[in-house]
């Protein structure tokens, strides 16, 4: 596995976040995939390769919490590692794009309905 990080990892951040997942993805089906072929897990794994002709996964340390994916930047940043989770970039975006989905309806239901 290669365990080189992105640039910019700042104090080995990525580094521990990766050692945690055993530089696996940690996602269990946020992503609207169950996992059930790989154990409930996402098989993808840094610097491994998924399919043919396919570049080398490159793991994200993100937010372990969906809704935290939808931090800003600096609030994301400013996470301890204790609340981030490796990411491969699939499941990572759809559970962004999950977790957005599903704010603006919760969002949308607490507005009232307007005449005008």
């Amino acid at each position: 596995m290669n365990r080189t990080p992105p640039l910019g990892d700042n104090g080995g951040l990525w580094q521990a976040v990766m050692a945690a997942a055993a530089g696996r993805c940690q996602c269990r089906g946020t992503c609207g995939k169950n996992h059930d072929k790989d154990g409930g897990r996402c098989p993808a794994a840094h610097g491994a390769y998924l399919r043919h002709g396919a570049p080398p996964v490159r793991l994200l340390a993100a937010p372990a919490d969906p809704d935290g994916l939808l931090l800003p930047a600096h609030q994301a940043a400013a996470l301890p590692k204790t609340s981030l989770a490796a990411w491969c970039p699939a499941c990572h975006d759809a559970t962004r794009r999950t977790a957005h989905k599903a704010r603006q309806a919760a969002a949308s239901a607490a507005e009232p309905d307007a005449l005008f």
